[in-house]
């Protein structure tokens, strides 16, 4: 199963979906999937279909070896010639964002890594938030810093925070991708969750009842970003390259 761990160095590409309907959503699973359980495209790692719970949409969590494998799989003829147009037809929305994980870290229950599983019942939540690139780090420090009182809340398992590189969507010309914003002008946040109630709990809870620290933290964070948005997602199917590939 896929393990995220800074130390890997891995490349790590988000391809986040918004459709409008949920049996799109089923059709996006089903489309993804396809493509995980036949991908034999050099330096690709392990890729995880997402479903999306709060909001219709699906998202992808891969990880390649490094951008060159990542901008040959772009270059493919099938890639441009059947997935782009598949997914033009299926989607409201798509961004595929490519970023580096700056930390990962858990509850002291849950031990030394941070697994992405559908053999897992966690509840994902991931926020895409916007920042100008001179920005990003601080928002990035502000961001990792947030575990440190997350742990005490009720509900809580993990937190990744991803550097944004850059971001594409498909509608280049001639089924190509077009670049999306700037590059370095996002941060990821992927937590993981006991499930919706503890989310929605801690996501709704009165701000009069925010504790110091998070008043601080979202202060902070307020200030940093430009644009913030997100949903929560269960992990439905994954394989990694060292599983073999459907006939």
């Amino acid at each position: 199963m896929p393990f995220i761990n800074p130390e890997d160095g891995h490349l790590t590409v988000l391809n986040l979906f918004k459709t409008d309907t949920r049996p799109r959503v089923d059709t996006l699973v089903k489309e993804m999937s396809k493509i995980v359980d036949t991908a034999a495209f050099p330096g690709w790692i392990s890729s995880t279909v997402h479903r999306g719970e709060e909001k219709p949409g699906t998202l992808n969590f891969i990880q390649w070896r490094g951008m060159q494998d990542l901008e040959s799989r772009y270059n493919d003829s099938e890639f441009k010639h059947h997935t782009v147009p598949v997914f033009r037809e299926i989607t409201t929305y798509v961004r595929l964002m490519q970023t580096e994980v700056e930390s990962s870290l858990r509850h002291p229950a849950l031990g030394d890594v941070t697994e992405v599983s559908p053999a897992r019942d966690d509840y994902t939540v991931i926020e895409v938030l916007g920042v100008d690139p001179a920005e990003q780090g601080a928002l990035v420090a502000a961001q990792a810093g947030a575990h440190d009182w997350l742990v005490d809340v009720p509900g809580y398992r993990s937190q990744t925070v991803l550097r944004g590189i850059r971001s594409r969507n498909l509608e280049g010309g001639d089924r190509t991708l077009a670049t999306v914003g700037t590059d370095r002008d996002f941060v990821v946040v992927y937590s993981q969750w006991d499930g919706k109630e503890a989310y929605d709990a801690f996501r709704t809870q009165a701000e009069s009842e925010w504790s110091a620290v998070r008043r601080t933290f979202r202060a902070k964070r307020d200030s940093l970003t430009t644009s913030a948005d997100w949903n929560s997602y269960r992990a439905v199917h994954t394989r990694s390259a060292t599983e073999p590939a459907a006939v």
